[in-house]
């Protein structure tokens, strides 16, 4: 029988202490700060890396709102990356990024990522999990970490 982990591929790279439920964010800078600050205190990036993320934003616009009310908060790797890791910010009031169709935003994912293979895996977990509302509805409703985890497992036992 596979491990939790190895049955997860986030696993690994989302800790427990890397999610924050149900916060405030004044706006998406806000929330994107928010989800690097996880990823400094996870060790998987310094400070750095969380401005080049609202950078990536500013410069780009709002790329990163992949589905509706889900935004994958990322910038290239750089040195500010010390290792692959994600950090998870759910938003009790949805923020707006400027995106056309997948506004507001409730759930941000933070990536740093050292290179592309490292986090292929979880990002295909990511992806079916962004696309799916009845999993994206019972993930916001998550009120402790460790449940927001064993929820994500759960779509993976299909």
């Amino acid at each position: 029988m596979p491990s939790d982990q190895a049955r997860n591929p986030l696993a690994p790279l989302l800790p427990p202490a890397a999610i924050r439920l149900h916060a405030h964010a004044d706006d998406w800078r806000d929330a994107i700060r928010q989800a690097g600050d996880l990823l400094v205190a996870s060790g998987a990036s310094t400070t750095a890396y969380t401005d080049q993320m609202i950078q990536a934003v500013e410069r780009y616009g709002p790329y990163i709102v992949i589905a509706p009310g889900f935004a994958l908060a990322h910038a290239r790797a750089s040195e500010a990356v010390l290792r692959t890791g994600m950090s998870w910010v759910s938003l009790d009031e949805p923020v707006r990024f400027g995106h056309d169709k997948n506004d507001p935003v409730k759930i941000v994912l933070g990536l740093a990522s050292h290179g592309h293979e490292e986090h292929l895996a979880a990002l295909q977990l990511v992806a079916a999990l962004a696309t799916d509302p009845t999993r994206m509805d019972a993930l916001e409703a998550a009120t402790t970490p460790e449940e927001l985890l064993k929820l994500m497992n759960q779509g993976e036992d299909k």
